[in-house]
């Protein structure tokens, strides 16, 4: 069966309510599952169809996104504040699954790039540097206060630059 089925996720720490519909828009099914790698590899595994999957960004998007990816079709991950369906009306995981799903299957969404895993490695790297240079920087700061503190006088590099050792 090649049916095309739209599964919309609505994602917090512990649990994503889940809600399968149609090509016609009409619920398939609704499920509550935890939000476990296993438990959501599960569940994708036991549906049919050609699987096109949306959920809002947050902090386990990424993670979500690599699980689900190579088990649907189409995965996106869109920007809950470029959907303006989605922010109308009442909020409850009931109706945001539901405003996904239409969304999804109208192609209507904002999508947000997520990276394929070959460049996670890079994005951590990247990430790490920009944290160790904003630490030294800001490590280089307190130490110029200590001296200004204390009447030192301490302008440019020179109260932070590496000392050479003298060969005798």
């Amino acid at each position: 069966m090649n049916e095309h089925k739209y599964v919309a996720l609505d994602v917090d720490s512990a649990n994503i309510v889940a809600g399968v519909y149609d090509s016609k828009g009409k619920a398939v099914m609704e499920s509550h599952i935890r939000t476990e790698r296993k438990t959501i590899e599960q569940f994708f595994r036991g549906l049919s169809g050609r699987l096109h999957v949306t959920f809002e960004e947050g902090t386990q998007s990424a993670w979500l996104y690599e699980i689900i990816r190579p088990l649907a079709y189409e995965v996106i991950v869109c920007d809950p504040r470029r959907n303006k369906l989605l922010q109308s009306g009442s909020k409850n995981d009931r109706i945001d699954k539901g405003k996904l799903a239409r969304l999804l299957r109208l192609r209507e969404l904002h999508q947000v790039y997520k990276g394929e895993q070959s460049t996670a490695g890079l994005k951590h790297l990247v990430h790490a540097y920009e944290r160790l240079s904003t630490d030294e920087t800001r490590t280089k700061n307190r130490i110029k206060a200590l001296y200004r503190g204390r009447g030192v006088r301490c302008s440019g590099r020179g109260v932070t630059r590496r000392v050479s050792k003298r060969s005798g």
